[in-house]
């Protein structure tokens, strides 16, 4: 089967741009990709990339070859996702991508819960606030949460998103309780990645500039801030909805909540009749609050 070695590597170079990429796409080393793709090269007597010290990019060969190769690796997936669903079982590698805190909490969880009913399905997840592009990470399925940019990637909504503006009793016992977005001014908001919070105003939805004495990355460093009482925070219900079930922390500013986040299981079209990922969406869909 020579005529077929190289194929895979030259197809994830030629999708990433990078033969480090593609290494780690294909769980090889870089050296190992640079060796394949130039022995196929060989083989077929034709250059197919251009390579150089920013960029690899395809010739106007490798550009004919990868649209054949990428048909034939396509159907080759299609045939083992037939195979997969005549057996019933789900099985092979399922490579994942979820956003950090929330991937913690609930998506691991999850997922772990399903590798136990499953066994012969293997997990590969990412955990990052990144948006990764998931044809070109070889993704197969991916979390997001919030607003979704158009794209050709189907989308299935399994759960929501619900922000509160919170403080500790003992704030607001000793600066008060803010009642209008004007009021907000007066006190110290607790920031995170960005200097303003998003709120529902007369229907409309409107974003405010806010000032505070700590600007932090994590929620759980807003979290432990707003709990010791140093000020307002704007924080999902997966970091604070057991602290106001319990009084730790106390909602504000209710009339002018933020409608809910959709938290969304995405995947290419092309993983839309593979088991393993239908399975994982609906096992998703089933768990997650």
């Amino acid at each position: 089967m020579q005529e077929w070695e190289g194929v895979s590597e030259f197809v994830a170079v030629a999708e990433t741009e990078s033969f480090t990429k593609a290494g780690k796409r294909l769980g090889i080393s870089t050296a190992q990709v640079s060796r394949q793709v130039g022995a196929l090269e060989q083989r077929l007597d034709t250059k197919l990339l251009y390579r150089t010290t920013r960029k690899v990019s395809m010739t106007e060969e490798g550009q004919l070859y990868y649209r054949h190769c990428r048909q034939v690796l396509d159907g080759l997936e299609e045939a083992e996702r037939a195979l997969s669903s005549l057996r019933g079982l789900p099985q092979g590698l399922l490579r994942m991508t979820a956003p950090v805190a929330y991937g913690e909490k609930y998506i691991l969880p999850v997922v772990n819960d399903f590798l136990l009913a499953y066994p012969n399905v293997e997990v590969d997840i990412a955990l990052t606030n990144r948006q990764v592009r998931l044809v070109d990470a070889g993704i197969d399925l991916a979390i997001r949460i919030g607003k979704l940019a158009d794209s050709s990637l189907i989308a299935k909504r399994i759960s929501q998103r619900i922000n509160y503006v919170c403080a500790s009793p003992d704030y607001l016992k000793r600066f008060g309780e803010p009642h209008s977005l004007s009021e907000l001014s007066r006190h110290n908001c607790l920031i995170g990645n960005h200097d303003y919070w998003r709120f529902l105003e007369q229907g409309r939805e409107r974003q405010l500039k806010i000032k505070g004495n700590l600007r932090c990355n994590t929620g759980h460093g807003l979290r432990d801030a707003a709990l010791k009482g140093l000020g307002l925070v704007q924080l999902p219900n997966y970091y604070i909805g057991q602290d106001l079930k319990a009084g730790r922390l106390v909602s504000v500013l209710n009339a002018y909540q933020e409608p809910n986040e959709g938290v969304w299981a995405l995947y290419p079209q092309n993983r839309h009749l593979s088991p393993k990922v239908k399975l994982m969406v609906e096992f998703l869909d089933r768990a997650l609050p």
